[in-house]
């Protein structure tokens, strides 16, 4: 938008400026052209008196102090086109003379001159009869030279181009000047809804520069921040306070429920063992929705304070690798351990990098089939299963909070887990793709900047 307002700003510019100069250019070359035609007519003013006064000696004298200064021929004729005086090589055989001659004996206006420019070298031929209506006695013809005119004009004209370019410079700062006032306000906003897509709380542009309306705009802006920062706040500390405080009577419902165990006659046992299992649903969503809330707050504290905090993840990938094999064992699953880096750190520490990888292995040892493989590269760690995997549908909707496959036989989970890691993931300016491995099967990549 820069470029385009720029580009018309200096189109309209230059344009305004040439307006301007144009004329100033033209009206200069045309007073110069007739400056030299009102000089020249003079002199051949003077030249046709004397020859209608008959004085020859005067006249032969003053044409040849004339050419003689300014080296410009003259030549004076009678009526019957016999020279009277003849000055600076000039001749009544010239073929550009000759026709000058007649159209003066015949008392034809004499033709207007052409503007004198810069480049002009040619010289131009003056005529004047002498006498007056049907009595011409003679015609004097003047070869002018029009170098001293064409460098005045020259000069006037670099003094024009000179104020063009000068007004052209102001024209481009002014340019720049207002593009950067009407600019500016609008790159702090396009920063301030970067600033709120990252997750930053209360991202507010300063809004004193400007057009009014834009000024405006960045006032409904800051507000729209504190409104937006302020109810994902009160959303967090929502999940937060209601998984707290339900974790007490969920904990005093579990015990309730253990201490019934000896008292459920054979019949009940199928209806108790179902209620045990909600309960432990229960417990696991509290859990997950704590880990979301943390999360959370996680990419928020973040998004305006960059943890530098650092961790070698292969040593992690291994901890966690040995903290489920005996839950992997349990559940016939086989952890194989793929190729390690122990060379590559990344921009996380070790808590949260665990805790995507419990997810993942989690996930992996409830749903991914019988073997399991961790590989933890230089760019990323890959958790490959052999399960049956997601569909191409599917695949984009594994980090949708609450989503869970539909189908037969699949675990019921709370569907917080990936999305979690997830979050956990990018807060850290990593990312977190699931993809169907080679040969079938899941494949979790997360990617951390080093």
């Amino acid at each position: 938008m820069r470029a385009r307002l720029l580009v018309v700003l200096l189109a309209f510019s230059v344009t305004a400026v040439a307006a301007f100069a144009w004329p100033l250019l033209t009206v200069t070359a045309r007073e110069r052209t007739q400056q030299l035609a009102i000089g020249r007519t003079a002199d051949l003013d003077r030249f046709a008196g004397l020859a209608q006064q008959g004085d020859r000696e005067q006249l032969v004298s003053e044409v040849n102090r004339y050419t003689t200064l300014y080296g410009e021929p003259v030549i004076v004729v009678n009526a019957q086109r016999q020279p009277i005086v003849a000055a600076g090589g000039i001749s009544v055989s010239d073929a550009q003379v000759a026709p000058m001659i007649d159209a003066a004996l015949r008392n034809q206006p004499a033709p207007t001159l052409d503007d004198v420019l810069p480049w002009s070298t040619s010289d131009v031929l003056l005529a004047r009869p002498i006498g007056v209506g049907a009595r011409v006695v003679g015609a004097v013809v003047m070869r002018a030279s029009v170098q001293a005119a064409a460098a005045d004009v020259f000069r006037g004209w670099a003094v024009i181009f000179a104020g063009a370019f000068v007004a052209l410079i102001g024209c481009v700062l002014l340019a720049l000047v207002v593009a950067r006032w009407v600019l500016r306000p609008l790159a702090e906003l396009s920063g301030g809804l970067r600033a709120v897509t990252a997750g930053e709380p209360h991202a507010h542009v300063r809004g004193r520069e400007g057009p009014r309306e834009l000024r405006e705009l960045a006032s409904s802006f800051n507000r729209m921040s504190d409104a937006v920062s302020e109810a994902a706040e009160q959303q967090r500390r929502l999940i937060s306070d209601a998984s707290h405080q339900l974790r007490n009577p969920l904990a005093a419902l579990r015990l309730r429920v253990d201490s019934l165990a000896p008292r459920v006659v054979p019949d009940g046992q199928a209806s108790y063992r179902s209620a045990v299992a909600e309960v432990e649903r229960l417990e696991s969503l509290l859990d997950s929705l704590l880990a979301m809330a943390h999360a959370e707050h996680t990419a928020t504290r973040l998004a305006v304070d960059r943890d530098l905090d650092t961790c070698v993840p292969a040593v992690v990938v291994m901890e966690r690798i040995d903290a489920w094999s005996v839950a992997a064992s349990e559940a016939g699953v086989t952890l194989v351990t793929g190729s390690v880096d122990t060379s590559v750190e990344v921009r996380c520490p070790e808590h949260d990098l665990g805790q995507v990888l419990d997810v993942v292995l989690d996930n992996a040892i409830k749903y991914g089939g019988d073997r399991v493989e961790v590989s933890c590269g230089a760019t990323a760690i890959t958790v490959v299963d052999n399960g049956p995997g997601l569909s191409a549908e599917e695949l984009p909707l594994a980090t949708t909070r609450f989503w869970r496959p539909r189908r037969n036989g699949h675990p019921r989970g709370s569907g917080l887990g990936l999305p979690i890691a997830e979050r956990l993931v990018t807060a850290r300016g990593g990312r977190f793709s699931l993809q169907a491995g080679e040969s079938g099967g899941l494949a979790v990549t997360v990617e951390l900047p080093t």
